[in-house]
């Protein structure tokens, strides 16, 4: 009885969110000391302890917004950590240390599982590890065949050994929606704005990525759209709803500008308008010059980030089942309903609390941020946003700002990459007390509101 005692007080301690956030901090420390050895840059100089910061914690974090180009900047072994960041940040350290503990044949306990139903935002316990191996198993597969395709495409260019490299580092970056290539001198996928190969390749991977493990899961099992899950087809709608709206809107934005889409073909036009459609909710590659944007442009740019892809995968934002409860929610209330239902589906009271607590969490994240920016930069209100939630949302794209970044600045935007990543309530539940609900309930009283 007592040892049963004993695992119980230590299960109730036992704050995942907490170890998460940890797990996260540490692997961006190694990755800093890493890229501050003096070989891992090109100048055999290291670089300054808050570039290389920033370096690891955008790699770690999946976002993609640089302050030294990465192709430019860093030797093999600099890009190599650089890949190597991206890929455990993107999956998850706690999914990597589980597949080590099971080669090792390693029992896994009731911490590890919470600890994997944390870092893949799960909402049971059920089939974890058979989880950890489907994650495993598909990102090596999909990878795999992205970078095929794509040194397929770049023998042509590089010759083969340096095709195989390029197609490598940039399909893991994309199916983990990091962004980050090694094209240099920041041009991103901006040489290849008319390649259908590539831009499609590219894009496909980061939705796959982006659209969560769960989601995925639930799609080779099921094989039927009546059979889904409401998450899952949930996840789906929205994501074939904002690729058309955000591909349409910057169609239509952009047209005719000539810093953009103006000078290119209609195929082309309707190619990288479809291709800025699906990047700002996921990963930060852009084959347009962010800076020639209009205003009304970074605007749907800014909103397609904040929302950001589905739960479970890496892709970043408050996530589009948040955006859509609060929608569908905001949707009863006007129609004087007290339920939230989709679907032929109820919408639970806690889930529907738990999206609004998202949202204010992450607008104030974003509002404070930016407010401390205006501050230290001096840039346009409209640039400081598009960074701000570009990081918050781990996406990664930038109107030029991030390399010219003061120090403060830097370190403002790394820490908000990190909470970014974690998630602000991942943040806040790792700060707070583990404390069992109270046994009792405060009379009810009303106020006015509105």
């Amino acid at each position: 009885m007592g040892i049963l005692y004993k695992k119980t007080v230590k299960l109730i301690k036992f704050n995942p969110a907490q170890t998460l956030s940890i797990g996260f901090l540490c692997l961006i420390a190694l990755g800093t000391l890493l890229l501050m050895l003096p070989f891992a840059t090109k100048d055999r100089h290291h670089l300054a302890f808050v570039d290389a910061l920033f370096e690891a914690t955008t790699a770690v974090c999946v976002t993609g917004l640089v302050v030294v180009d990465t192709e430019t900047t860093f030797t093999i072994f600099g890009q190599i950590v650089m890949m190597l960041l991206i890929q455990v940040g993107g999956l998850g350290f706690m999914t990597f240390g589980i597949l080590i503990a099971l080669f090792l044949g390693k029992n896994i306990g009731l911490q590890s599982r919470l600890m994997i139903q944390e870092s893949l935002n799960q909402l049971s316990l059920e089939g974890m590890v058979r989880l950890v191996k489907f994650v495993i198993g598909f990102t090596f597969l999909v990878e795999g065949v992205g970078a095929i395709i794509l040194a397929i495409r770049w023998a042509s260019d590089f010759g083969w050994p340096k095709a195989i490299y390029y197609g490598v580092f940039h399909s893991i970056s994309a199916f983990n929606n990091a962004g980050i290539d090694i094209m240099g001198d920041f041009r991103s996928m901006t040489d290849y704005s008319s390649d259908i190969t590539i831009l499609t390749t590219v894009s496909l991977l980061l939705m796959i990525g982006g659209i969560g493990y769960t989601v995925i899961l639930d799609c080779l099992r099921k094989k039927s759209l009546k059979k889904l899950s409401l998450h899952s087809k949930l996840v789906l709608i929205m994501t074939i709803i904002l690729v058309f709206f955000g591909t349409s809107l910057i169609f239509i934005l952009e047209y005719n500008n000539p810093g953009t889409l103006g000078g290119l073909s209609l195929k082309d036009k309707l190619l990288n308008a479809y291709f800025h459609g699906v990047v700002p909710r996921t990963a930060g590659f852009n084959s347009l010059d962010m800076g020639e944007l209009t205003l009304s442009s970074q605007f749907v740019t800014i909103l397609l980030m904040f929302i950001g892809g589905g739960s479970g995968g890496t892709a970043g934002g408050i996530k589009v089942t948040t955006f859509f409860i609060i929608f569908l929610a905001v949707w009863s209330l006007i129609r004087g309903r007290d339920d939230v239902n989709i679907l032929e589906k109820r919408i639970p009271k806690e889930i529907i609390f738990r999206a609004f607590s998202i949202t204010v969490y992450s607008t104030a994240v974003v509002f404070f941020t930016l407010f401390i920016l205006t501050i230290t930069e001096n840039a346009p209100l409209n640039v400081l946003l598009f960074e701000v939630v570009s990081a918050f949302a781990t996406v990664g794209m930038s109107l030029g700002i991030t390399p010219d970044l003061s120090i403060i600045g830097k370190l403002v935007i790394t820490i908000l990459m990190f909470v970014g990543r974690v998630g602000p309530l991942t943040i806040a539940f790792a700060l707070a007390k583990v404390n069992q609900k109270p046994p009792y309930k405060y009379v009810e009283e009303k106020i006015m509101i509105g």
